[in-house]
């Protein structure tokens, strides 16, 4: 969606020059470009910050998956633990029934024999002692009754030794299987927190995406809206230009009349970006046109007039930043961008001659860091520069 631009109503006043009403619009529009390009900065500023912050959340939300990874196979371990304590709890329950059986039955024959003796029992023993056929006979078997009765009751404490060690056993199993449930509840609720902030940080990630897209969107409306300014302080500048011409009753004059131009910079580093079809630097958009010749070169290297010709634009220029436009004639105009603040040595009007130093190398507008944007046009569309100056 783009904002109308409309170039300002005249002034009313009669005695203003043409040439007054055209650098008055000019002026009301380089207003309107400074704040679209204000606009177009902060933009992507709110645009990388929220990059940013989203790509600190995906850290986090990372780091919450390996934890709950890692808590997951802890549960799966004390799950296995809390089965298995739950077997030996059930095996160690059986044991204590079998050692209660045990015992029982010991005691049982136990009192058995201890009724035997002292009822019809008795005199069964007492037969068995008196049937002795002498007195070593009898004593011995006194010892063997003895020692029967002896063997039954020291089994049967080692029954109710068994039985105490197997409670105790089983107590244990069971003060360590609630301790097991007690730790897979901890974890489970410390898990169950964790996937509630991986939900929390999902949506978060969600958010951010929507407020990049519409970032993003915002940038490309500024975008079309910045082309719309520049190709109306275009038009601003030929009118300038034909206003100028006319205030000095002068015939245009032609610089150019054919052949290279000359570099409009010297001391630069490299070509960082040549003319055509690329991807823009700042909004990322792939295969826009890119009009000119980007020279990187530090800030403050000077840049110099291709051709002779005169100053129509000196000024600040949207996304171009501060720009110069010489129109040479025939035509054929140069623009030089980014110029650095304080930077521009000449003015609308001047008459400049080839080589002479009219402005030094920065970054304003929108650019990512110091170097020279240089345009050829002709009859006020972009060519490729390189025809001109190879």
């Amino acid at each position: 969606m783009l904002l109308a631009f409309a170039v300002s109503q005249p002034y009313r006043t009669e005695a203003a020059s043409e040439l007054e009403k055209i650098r008055s619009e000019i002026k009301r529009l380089q207003k309107q470009m400074s704040d679209v390009d204000a606009n177009l900065k902060k933009v992507e500023r709110d645009k990388q910050y929220v990059l940013h912050q989203k790509e600190v959340t995906m850290d986090e939300i990372n780091e919450l998956v390996s934890e709950i990874n890692a808590l997951e196979e802890e549960l799966i371990q004390v799950d296995r633990q809390i089965a298995d304590t739950e077997d030996a709890l059930v095996q160690a329950g059986q044991e204590l029934e079998e050692a209660q059986t045990r015992i029982e039955e010991r005691s049982e024959l136990l009192d058995a024999r201890v009724r035997l003796m002292y009822t019809s029992g008795f005199v069964s023993y007492l037969d068995v002692l008196l049937s002795a056929t002498s007195f070593s006979d009898f004593l011995d078997r006194l010892d063997s009754l003895q020692s029967i009765l002896a063997q039954d009751k020291a089994l049967l404490e080692a029954h109710r030794a068994d039985k105490a060690l197997i409670e105790e056993k089983k107590a244990r199993i069971e003060r360590e299987l609630a301790e097991l449930r007690e730790l897979y509840s901890q974890k489970e609720d410390y898990y169950n927190q964790l996937v509630e902030k991986e939900k929390e940080k999902e949506v978060m990630i969600l958010e951010y995406n929507r407020k990049i897209e519409e970032l993003e969107q915002r940038a490309e409306e500024l975008e079309e809206i910045s082309e719309e300014q520049e190709k109306l302080m275009m038009e601003l500048a030929r009118k300038e230009k034909a206003a100028i011409e006319a205030e000095k009753k002068k015939k245009n004059k032609v610089y150019y009349t054919g052949g290279k131009l000359g570099m409009p910079i010297r001391d630069y580093k490299y070509v960082s970006s040549k003319f055509g079809p690329r991807t823009h630097p700042i909004t990322g958009e792939k295969g826009k046109q890119h009009n000119g010749i980007d020279f990187a070169a530090p800030a403050g290297t000077d840049i110099y007039a291709a051709e002779s010709g005169t100053v129509i634009v000196a000024q600040r220029m949207s996304g171009y930043g501060n720009t110069v436009i010489i129109d040479h004639g025939n035509g054929l105009w140069t623009l030089y961008a980014h110029i650095r603040n304080g930077g521009i040595l000449v003015k609308a009007g001047d008459e400049v001659k080839k080589g002479q130093k009219i402005a030094e190398v920065g970054s304003t507008g929108n650019s990512t860091g110091p170097h020279l944007h240089f345009e050829v046009r002709l009859n006020e569309k972009p060519v490729d520069p390189d025809s001109y100056l190879r």
